[in-house]
């Protein structure tokens, strides 16, 4: 299924705290410098930082880390500790006297589910989580399932545990297009099983009860205070923002197609676009140039559905 440091020059790192009433944690997407970037903010229930700046009408284009955080609100403040790393590396916006790192950031909601509602992630663990990640080689293997920003993460209305998943595909022009998610939803999993009629969704559930998460509520409760699925999609294609954008446009769609319900008030749903610049597509025409965003941006939306599947604890689906 491959994973979104498939992209050259992606590094990603986690931290995470669990016990003594801890269970969150930090993901750290670290892209190499001049990555462009944008967000497609969609739940109803978001909690983010910085992602003001990545619209095309503003000032700066590129991103130095995308930040993806257990701890609401609270743990927007891990951001601070990615924006710390990257400054003291020269990673930024260049202004008088130094730079000024642009690190957007988005939270889901795992707030008490160790024991303790006041343990949050820190701005240390955001430090700590880039320096994992610019520790990595080219084209590691990214730790999925509980950990990282995962680490509290639950799905269907708190009964079964979410995670950390990714996924990537090659196109035939060698564009590479990776997506890395955090589940945290307050829907199922779904799949397509073969009928192409949209009334043929069924959900999944195999999740069976070694995977259900202790004291959970049934499915007939109602739904807890606030979910989210986060995503970053990144690509070695040489894109502008605006393209950015569309591209994190498009692949809100794979959301839709990986968890029902989605995109709800209670979510906070969330699509990041980064791409690197390395793979030039073809603009030789004006078809050309839209027929090779539809293709990226449609493989956009494939990743990000496999990598949500991949990131549910347990579920033996597959792409």
């Amino acid at each position: 299924m491959g994973a979104i440091t498939d992209v050259p020059g992606i590094r990603v790192g986690h931290e995470q705290k669990t016990g003594d009433g801890w269970l969150t944690g930090v993901t750290v997407v670290l892209p190499p410098p001049g990555t462009v970037g944008s967000v497609d903010v969609r739940g109803g229930g978001p909690g983010t930082h910085e992602t003001d700046a990545l619209d095309p009408t503003t000032l700066v284009s590129t991103v130095d880390a995308v930040v993806l955080t257990g701890g609401s609100a609270y743990g927007l403040v891990s951001a601070h500790g990615a924006q710390r790393w990257c400054e003291e590396n020269g990673r930024g916006f260049a202004v008088t006297g130094g730079v000024v790192p642009i690190v957007p950031a988005a939270a889901i909601f795992d707030l008490g589910r160790g024991g303790d509602f006041s343990a949050r992630p820190t701005a240390d663990m955001g430090y700590a989580a880039t320096v994992a990640a610019a520790a990595e080689k080219d084209g590691h293997d990214v730790g999925r399932g509980s950990v990282g920003a995962g680490t509290g993460a639950m799905i269907g209305r708190g009964q079964f545990k979410g995670g950390v998943g990714t996924a990537s595909v090659t196109l035939e022009n060698g564009v590479v297009v990776g997506a890395l998610a955090v589940v945290n939803a307050l829907g199922f999993p779904v799949v397509l099983p073969g009928n192409p009629e949209p009334s043929a969704r069924s959900v999944v559930p195999p999740l069976d009860a070694r995977f259900r998460v202790p004291d959970s509520p049934s499915a007939d409760a109602g739904p807890p205070a606030l979910n989210t699925t986060l995503v970053v999609v990144a690509t070695n294609a040489l894109l502008d923002v605006a393209e950015c954008y569309r591209t994190a446009s498009a692949a809100h769609a794979g959301l839709a197609r990986a968890l029902n319900p989605s995109h709800t008030l209670a979510d906070g749903d969330t699509v990041f676009c980064l791409a690197t610049g390395e793979v030039a597509l073809d603009r030789s025409t004006e078809t050309a140039r839209q027929v090779s965003l539809i293709t990226l941006q449609s493989a956009a939306a494939d990743v990000v559905r496999l990598a949500i599947l991949d990131g549910i604890s347990g579920s033996p689906i597959s792409g």
